[in-house]
């Protein structure tokens, strides 16, 4: 080997070494230790190593039933075309975002159907259509455990959560007695969109800087295409009977005239009241499941056969995060259990309420990124001690327009065994922080 190839090849492993996840997580265990070995919380820390290790692993076993069945309905819808269809009618933007993505790749779809899951507050079915978008786009990557600026771009979005319905936020506020509980919604908004615009520019210029994999992708995405074509992939589809197509379409308008009649006896059906939120957003999901199911059957597809076969994904990939999740638990419950999160908010607390931030939102902000329940939880607390004040307002703002960004990069990445990610954490904490800035700057001007 010449010598300018053997310093090709050290930078190429130099480079594969330097992750800013690894740095971020090792700092979070080591700050810990060092914090708890001044605060003497060597107890609690040992403790909370143990149970944020026990917590991942319920939590990702938990996983595996609603995993199953979600993946097994996109796997319905993808067998009836669906994909294709929601794919073709949203191409100019998603082709401009991801231009190295074929615009008829089922990858396309389901990230779309994730989006579109966010944006409605739907969680439950956000996160296994995320997966499935991972690994299909794990099938272009020309290098197997490294992310792809797809990938990246596409978790970049994924955590900074553009949120049309923060149900969960609004529902909270409405339980707690707010005079107006959806007064977050138009914040919350401007909030999201700012952290999101922020996300895709920050991915793309350091897709631009990092560069290096996307022309590959092209090459193995055409190659993939024509080795899918050559193996006649496309599911044969039995189109229903003219019966059982009026069965379909009579329990449909028996769905219509139940929800007409849920409305007609409704006491207050424009109110935001708790219980008006919450049968809305129960009734979301069903409605999605029903429909995607009724439109895999009247194009033809065998729903129970291919929901069966799609649900063994979500049984291997469960399994597959768990080490993921466990690192990521560990690092942030031991970083909580020593005292560190405290030490910081105070230390940061005088600069931040000078621009009018208070230290409990400030406390929300760095708990948000790290911790989904823990953040509801802290929000949940405050809210319901003072429901309309500037602090509940914009921690529930907070809230409602940011997502948990080190959990999603590890379930989504652990899925598909993805250990380089490259910029797609430094894109994700851009648009968290601009989504932060954002909140509190609307907010002191909003209430």
């Amino acid at each position: 080997m010449l010598p300018w190839e053997r310093r090709i090849r050290a930078r190429e492993r130099m480079k594969q070494k330097s992750s800013v996840i690894n740095i971020i997580w090792l700092s979070l265990v080591v700050l810990a230790t060092v914090t708890a070995a001044y605060t003497n919380r060597m107890d609690a820390l040992t403790k909370a190593s143990f149970e944020s290790a026990k917590d991942a692993v319920v939590l990702a076993i938990g996983l595996i039933g609603p995993m199953a069945l979600w993946l097994g309905i996109m796997k319905v819808a993808e067998a009836g075309g669906l994909m294709r269809i929601v794919a073709h009618r949203v191409r100019p933007l998603m082709v401009r975002l991801f231009p190295d993505v074929p615009h008829d790749h089922p990858a396309m779809s389901a990230m779309i159907m994730n989006m579109a899951a966010n944006a409605l507050g739907l969680g439950n079915a956000a996160t296994p259509m995320g997966i499935k978008a991972m690994q299909e786009l794990e099938k272009l990557a020309p290098e197997k455990g490294t992310a792809t600026n797809a990938m990246c771009l596409f978790l970049a979005i994924n955590t900074s959560s553009v949120t049309l319905l923060p149900l969960g936020v609004i529902t909270i506020r409405a339980a707690a007695g707010s005079v107006s509980p959806a007064a977050i919604f138009i914040p919350s908004l401007i909030a999201t969109t700012c952290s999101t615009i922020t996300a895709i520019v920050a991915a793309k210029m350091l897709a631009r800087k990092n560069g290096g994999l996307e022309p590959v992708v092209v090459q193995a995405t055409q190659e993939t295409a024509a080795i899918e074509a050559e193996a006649g992939s496309e599911p044969e589809l039995y189109p229903p009977s003219t019966t059982g197509k009026w069965f379909v379409w009579l329990l449909v308008a028996g769905f219509v005239g139940g929800a007409g009649y849920q409305l007609s006896t409704a006491a207050e059906p424009l109110a935001f009241s708790a219980a008006s939120l919450n049968s809305l957003s129960s009734w979301l999901i069903p409605a999605l499941i029903s429909g995607l199911l009724i439109f895999g059957y009247l194009r033809g597809v065998r729903i129970y056969e291919v929901l069966t076969d799609g649900a063994k994904e979500g049984f291997t990939t469960a399994i597959r995060i768990i080490p993921f999740m466990v690192a990521i638990f560990v690092a942030i419950g031991m970083f909580r259990a020593s005292g560190a999160m405290d030490i910081l908010v105070s230390l940061l607390s005088p600069l931040t309420e000078a621009v009018g931030m208070p230290a409990e939102a400030l406390a929300m902000g760095l708990l948000r990124p790290l911790s989904g329940s823990g953040s509801f939880a802290f929000m949940s607390e405050i809210v319901n001690q003072s429901p309309d004040s500037l602090l509940a307002a914009m921690v529930s703002v907070i809230q409602g327009s940011s997502e948990t960004t080190l959990y999603v990069l590890a379930v989504y990445f652990g899925a598909v065994g993805v250990r380089r990610t490259r910029h797609a954490l430094p894109a994700a904490l851009c648009g968290e922080t601009a989504g932060l800035i954002a909140a509190v700057t609307v907010c002191n001007l909003w209430f």
